[in-house]
């Protein structure tokens, strides 16, 4: 019973999290900061890509490659962000639905503890930092703000995998920012 109320203090600070958030998704708006310190201040600034980060970091300390997941989030979300301008427009069509619902799967596997094969685990990582990095590719000017942008990324991925070694807390963790990808998907559709 503790842990259910634990769980459900969590889910309750996620959904005011993720209500909270709801302005924040609008990505357009950032451009025209550029050099490394806009860059990596970029990702602590939407709540919907720190929690997405949060969460790799979260599933891949439980994986048996997950050291590969964060890597292969940062290359993709580089190639994303290399690639927004070629979109018509530099927006993908659901582009903020798929973000949210990047962050309720990436939530919802850390709260698991899913362990699947790597290739399936790495290919899930990568898809999801390709849609954050179209999502944010177009606000990044410059190569400066780029690296920070990536830089600060790898910082909070690396922060999920060691912050919280006790893996029930973890998975608790998972659910809060599951239940804050719920919120936000709410809030889009």
């Amino acid at each position: 019973m503790k842990n259910l109320k634990k769980a459900m203090r969590f889910v309750a600070l996620a959904a005011v999290l993720g209500l909270v958030a709801l302005p924040a998704l609008a990505h357009p708006g950032h451009g025209g900061d550029s050099g490394f310190a806009a860059g990596l201040l970029h990702p602590l600034t939407g709540l919907d890509h720190l929690l997405a980060l949060l969460a790799v970091g979260l599933w891949a300390r439980g994986q048996r490659h997950g050291a590969v997941m964060p890597p292969v989030f940062l290359v993709l979300m580089a190639l994303g962000a290399s690639s927004a301008g070629l979109l018509q427009d530099g927006q993908l069509p659901a582009l903020e639905i798929s973000i949210a619902a990047t962050v309720l799967l990436l939530g919802a596997l850390a709260a698991a503890a899913l362990r699947m094969p790597p290739q399936l685990a790495v290919a899930l990582v990568g898809v999801c930092g390709f849609l954050h990095g179209i999502a944010h590719g177009r606000e990044l000017a410059g190569m400066a703000s780029g690296a920070g942008f990536l830089a600060a990324s790898a910082l909070v991925m690396g922060l999920g995998m060691i912050v919280q070694p006790d893996p029930q807390r973890r998975r608790m963790a998972g659910a809060a920012i599951g239940a804050a990808g719920l919120c936000l998907l709410a809030g889009l559709v």
